[in-house]
């Protein structure tokens, strides 16, 4: 992919969040500034512009001045760390933003002739804080508007984007939701919570909370659970997909990968059948 740094602006008050720490407000048990850092985890330096926290990964802090002075103060405060010809720009408030649209905008900020690229929602909105800019560019006009205005606080975004030449990248439905109130994060939690995307929203938690960086098939899994639920007992089915896990961790330590994981369960999935065919064979 694209080299590019990427700046997420979690200082806002939230005021219609009654002043909540809104980047730490939980969707799908991960909080919302996580869940936006795990979209772009390839970006050369992350900077993150707020107060300190805990978060999933590395990053690098920075602080607006003066504190709460907007996005264009924090985003001149978080360019300054930066370095790649591509930044990338978000909110830290996108519970849905996934790597499928950090790669999108990045590929049309590549076009010719343009100085960037941002979301434009379906109502045709353009969202100026899921947006990827070059940084030449990005860094001129914040350095005119500091002068032209005797600083960047309280400025609105428009006086940059208004000078930049973007094009527009299409979001997904989901992709550029932005949780400002709290009937937003009760939404978010409803749409965590449907049966097509539960399971992925659930590994994925798991996966963070553990620390574990590997992808699972979870199809595989879950029939090799059903098999064995239906084949032995229904309490074997969370006991073997545990071996399953603790052999692919030892198959691991000598090199394997997801295909330990794939071949573990295989071969439980085959026993657990050879086991209901002895069952059902007089």
């Amino acid at each position: 992919m694209t080299a590019y740094d990427a700046i997420v602006l979690a200082g806002g008050a939230a005021k219609r969040l009654g002043g909540a720490d809104k980047p730490a407000v939980r969707v799908g048990g991960r909080p919302l500034l996580d869940r936006v850092l795990a979209a772009c985890p390839d970006a050369g330096t992350t900077v993150v512009v707020g107060d300190r926290r805990p978060t999933a990964r590395a990053v690098t802090w920075a602080r607006e001045v003066p504190p709460g002075g907007g996005p264009l103060a924090a985003l001149g405060a978080g360019v300054r760390h930066t370095s790649a010809e591509r930044v990338l720009v978000l909110s830290a408030d996108l519970p849905f933003l996934g790597a499928d649209t950090v790669a999108a905008l990045l590929a049309a900020s590549g076009r010719e002739g343009v100085e960037g690229a941002l979301c434009s929602d379906e109502g045709g909105r353009d969202q100026p804080l899921v947006a990827v800019y070059r940084g030449e560019p990005l860094r001129r006009e914040l350095a005119c508007l500091a002068v032209e205005h005797g600083g960047l606080g309280g400025l609105p975004l428009r006086l940059l984007t208004q000078e930049l030449t973007l094009c527009r990248v299409a979001a997904g439905p989901l992709a550029s939701f932005d949780c400002d109130t709290w009937e937003d994060i009760a939404s978010a939690r409803a749409r965590i919570r449907e049966h097509g995307t539960v399971l992925d929203e659930w590994i994925t938690a798991v996966k963070e909370e553990l620390g574990i960086d590997l992808d699972v098939d979870t199809a595989l899994l879950l029939d090799l659970a059903r098999d064995a639920a239906h084949g032995v007992a229904r309490p074997a089915a969370p006991l073997t997909t545990f071996l399953v896990g603790y052999a692919a961790a030892k198959a691991s330590g000598d090199g394997g990968g997801p295909e330990a994981v794939a071949e573990a369960a295989r071969k439980a999935a085959a026993l657990a059948l050879r086991w209901a065919d002895e069952n059902e064979t007089p």
